[in-house]
């Protein structure tokens, strides 16, 4: 039985759509959500992390990076992405779209695995392989998101990714976000937690129309204003976290908040890495100013996928009991000791080993300090890679790959 640890929301939230702002006043440099993890992987107390794990794995995932020319722009690279066009005018009504369409799919990334996992009748998207491919597949995970919203766009003539189209219940009814994320013909099961991510899209929607002219270009106009044309990446996760309650992503351990802020995270590092310039010298047009993105002041994103890859390169330990409940399948509760343990110990996780490759003066493969921002988003590739059986990782001691764990939320 998994532990309740927490005062926190059910993992099915309901949310006021036009909740109050939540007043932060002051920017830091130091991210909260550091400070939350460590705080949070302290008194759980559960999952823990190998200092040799940390250092063999700097190490390996250093290499791998070089290897794989690993950089930001490896983002571009996704053949379901839409690409900015470069160089970046804000006035491109293309690149505007682009902006909305990693807004939408940032609010709904979360809740993805199946109860019928690896069977062909799991919740999947057909569409195309990729724009560039016109040969259709059935996309599932993470990815059957971003082909729902692609096959809307291109398929069905839907205008699915434009804040002012979803905010409406009038233009766009539950019925037609419905038919957005009809599953293929096999699949036995829906998109997990349907009204949920509708009444996400009613929050945010309402919020970009309200406040930001009906767009993520303008939240980000505002967020520039606000900042004097020199705001960070911090900044704009902090932003986001103050006018959107579906991104909050928080809990209370012993009285004390606790910042995870995982969509808030992603969103502000896709929009950081789609936009990212061709040389790491140029500065980044969605971050101009002399401060530039600081993308090293974010954390990993804590989902189930990449505490699952960490355990597997041996930087995160189990106990007997956990490893059990993650074989059984057990759900685990939002909030619970278990997987609040499981997510702080991968941000800790993470950030040691960002340090240990900084201690070792490993740099980018384009010389840039490497974020944990990128090792998450090569971990997790990598993590889906070793899923489908398509990688072995050698060269390194791993661990059997356990089960991620299972909790249906918002939040991830």
């Amino acid at each position: 039985m998994a532990i309740p640890l927490v005062d926190t929301a059910s993992p099915i939230v309901e949310f006021n759509e036009k909740a109050p702002l939540v007043s932060l006043v002051e920017t830091s440099s130091i991210n909260p959500v550091v400070e939350s993890a460590e705080f949070a992987y302290n008194r759980t107390n559960l999952v823990q992390i190998s200092s040799d794990g940390v250092q063999r794995a700097a190490k390996h995932i250093h290499g791998m990076l070089l290897a794989e020319s690993y950089t930001p722009r490896t983002w571009r690279t996704h053949p379901l992405h839409l690409i900015p066009t470069e160089p970046h005018h804000p006035d491109d009504p293309w690149n505007r779209s682009v902006l909305n369409w990693i807004f939408l799919i940032s609010a709904l990334n979360f809740s993805f695995w199946s109860e019928r996992e690896g069977c062909d009748d799991r919740y999947g998207v057909e569409w195309q392989r990729s724009w560039a491919s016109p040969e259709r597949t059935v996309h599932t995970g993470y990815w059957s998101l971003v082909s729902a919203l692609n096959r809307a766009l291109q398929d069905d003539a839907i205008p699915i990714t434009d804040p002012q189209f979803y905010a409406s219940e009038t233009l766009c009814p539950d019925s037609v976000i419905e038919t957005t994320f009809r599953p293929a013909a096999q699949c036995a099961e829906g998109i997990p937690l349907l009204r949920e991510r509708i009444a996400v899209m009613r929050e945010v929607g309402d919020v970009l129309c309200r406040h930001f002219s009906g767009s993520f270009h303008g939240l980000l106009e505002e967020f520039q204003r606000r900042h004097n044309g020199d705001g960070t990446a911090l900044d704009l996760v902090e932003m986001v976290i103050e006018y959107f309650p579906s991104f909050r992503d928080e809990h209370v351990v012993e009285g004390r908040k606790v910042c995870i802020w995982k969509r808030a995270q992603i969103l502000v590092a896709d929009t950081w890495a789609a936009f990212y310039p061709a040389s790491p010298d140029d500065p980044h047009p969605l971050f101009p100013g002399p401060r530039g993105a600081q993308i090293h002041q974010l954390t990993m994103f804590a989902d189930y996928r990449v505490p699952q890859i960490l355990h597997h390169l041996q930087i995160l330990s189990y106990p007997p009991s956990l490893e059990d409940m993650l074989r059984k399948g057990t759900y685990l509760p939002s909030g619970c000791m278990e997987e609040l343990s499981l997510r702080a110990a991968s941000i800790v996780a993470v950030e040691r080993v960002r340090d240990a490759m900084i201690d070792m003066n490993l740099e980018g493969s384009q010389g840039e300090r490497v974020s944990s921002v990128v090792i998450d988003f090569f971990l997790w590739d990598l993590a889906k890679r070793v899923e489908r059986g398509e990688e072995k990782l050698e060269g390194i001691e791993t661990k059997a790959v356990v089960p991620a764990h299972r909790t249906r939320s918002i939040w991830y």
